[in-house]
């Protein structure tokens, strides 16, 4: 509207206690105003199964007279674009959620995920532990030592997300950066394409890494600050000798537009980014060699939501277009929900459980995974279930508990628990968990 570019509009109040700063929400029934010209559309009874009925909080903005349209064909939307499949409504062009949209969006339940059809193993890891010793100097002994990671053991599939939850000490950066050789295993194995990447020599490493990626947590720490967007995203090109001078160049542009910076930007400096666009350029920076698999380890946590919907959007976009692989740190529960086929879940150094996404979700199988997920806010009380929501703090990994290392914190723990480690235990197809009374 004409005013919309001549005036700043008054913050003004509206019906039921709402109050809006923008001319269009003078119009009633406007799509674009705030109150009441959007509605969330609805679905049908039929569209879901009593498995996914937690996903009804998956539920877009639609104008109102199209949601009203929509009780007329059996609760979908006509002439209203729907969302790709597994992922939030991608709307046109680059994905701009609205908040509320957002909000909804990443707490919804993604569609169970089982097998991802018999593919291949991209990486395997096999009683891997890394061991930081503590209290010793030059001269001097080490008086202990952290376990950071301890007999861990999993598969990533190529092409898949694995996602990896659990508190902050619970060792799933360790983990992922010993898949990338970032720090060397204490003991243990990491099979890469069937290769193990303890015996490659120098050479072949450097080439395996081309293949293996990551995005940092932090987006400004990992940037050097001096050097210009150009020089940061073609670094990769340059020490592998891919592309050298106007090649280069044109591969950053290209790298730059695929994660939706201009390329003209390449000149700037990573201080005159936004927290979002400096992620984008770390993605950029992570796709240059083209690789096969990529660490995203804490990506989104630094970001605003609604910006972590546009990183997530475009993560699974570059995952279709390129056939990665990536393994997904987080804490946030619904977003690697949403991101994720399978989810590990890591307690004080130890992976607990293995499960399908959704199967994770629906059925938790160890005490620890249920009193994560009994921590998700839920805004309808009567959606609470009986879990109980963890208690108390991690225990020093320098003086890991007897047995199962989760009984002095779990409310079901018996004498076996605190005397013997717990086996593991196969709950349903592609879903374990290792306690001794699995729920």
């Amino acid at each position: 509207m004409p005013q919309c570019t001549q005036s700043e509009p008054p913050l003004a109040g509206y019906e039921g206690g709402r109050r809006a700063a923008c001319w269009l929400a003078e119009e009633p029934g406007n799509p674009e105003s705030p109150g009441g010209g959007w509605q969330a559309e609805a679905e049908s009874p039929a569209q879901r199964s009593s498995d996914d009925a937690d996903r009804l909080s998956s539920r877009r903005l639609v104008p109102a007279a199209a949601f009203a349209e929509a009780r007329h064909h059996g609760g979908r939307t006509a002439g209203v674009p729907q969302p790709a499949a597994g992922l939030p409504d991608a709307g046109h062009g680059t994905r701009v959620f609205a908040k509320e949209a957002t909000i909804r969006s990443l707490s919804a339940a993604a569609p169970a995920a089982g097998e991802p059809g018999g593919s291949p193993l991209l990486f395997e890891v096999r009683g891997l532990r890394k061991a930081y010793p503590f209290g010793g100097g030059l001269l001097r002994r080490p008086k202990g030592r952290i376990l950071a990671v301890d007999g861990v053991s999993l598969t990533v599939r190529a092409g898949e997300t694995f996602g990896l939850v659990g508190e902050s000490g619970s060792g799933k950066s360790t983990l992922g950066r010993m898949l990338l050789r970032l720090e060397k295993p204490t003991e243990g194995q990491v099979l890469f394409e069937g290769r193990d990447l303890a015996k490659l020599s120098p050479a072949a490493l450097r080439e395996a890494r081309r293949s293996m990626q990551v995005i940092f947590q932090d987006p400004y720490g990992s940037l050097n600050p001096r050097w210009t967007v150009g020089e940061l995203v073609g670094e990769g090109l340059a020490v592998h000798g891919l592309a050298s001078g106007t090649e280069r160049s044109e591969r950053v542009a290209e790298l730059l537009a695929a994660v939706g910076l201009r390329p003209e930007w390449s000149g700037r400096y990573p201080h005159e980014f936004s927290g979002g666009q400096r992620q984008r350029i770390g993605i950029a920076r992570a796709m240059a060699l083209r690789p096969k698999f990529i660490l995203a380890d804490e990506a989104v946590s630094a970001l605003d939501v609604s910006v972590q919907a546009q990183i997530l959007n475009l993560l699974q976009e570059l995952q279709q277009k390129e056939g990665l692989t990536y393994l997904f740190i987080g804490h946030g529960l619904q977003v690697v929900r949403h991101m994720s086929d399978r989810i590990g879940v890591m307690y004080l150094g130890r992976l607990v459980e293995v499960a399908p996404s959704g199967e994770l979700f629906r059925r938790p199988a160890h005490p620890y995974t249920a009193a994560l997920l009994a921590s998700i806010p839920q805004g309808d009380p009567r959606r609470r279930g009986g879990l109980v929501p963890l208690t108390g703090e991690i225990p020093s990994p320098a003086n890991p508990p007897s047995g199962c290392r989760f009984h002095p914190r779990c409310p079901a723990a018996k004498p076996l628990c605190r005397e013997a480690e717990p086996p593991w235990h196969e709950i349903g197809p592609d879903h374990a968990a290792a306690c001794h009374f699995p729920l």
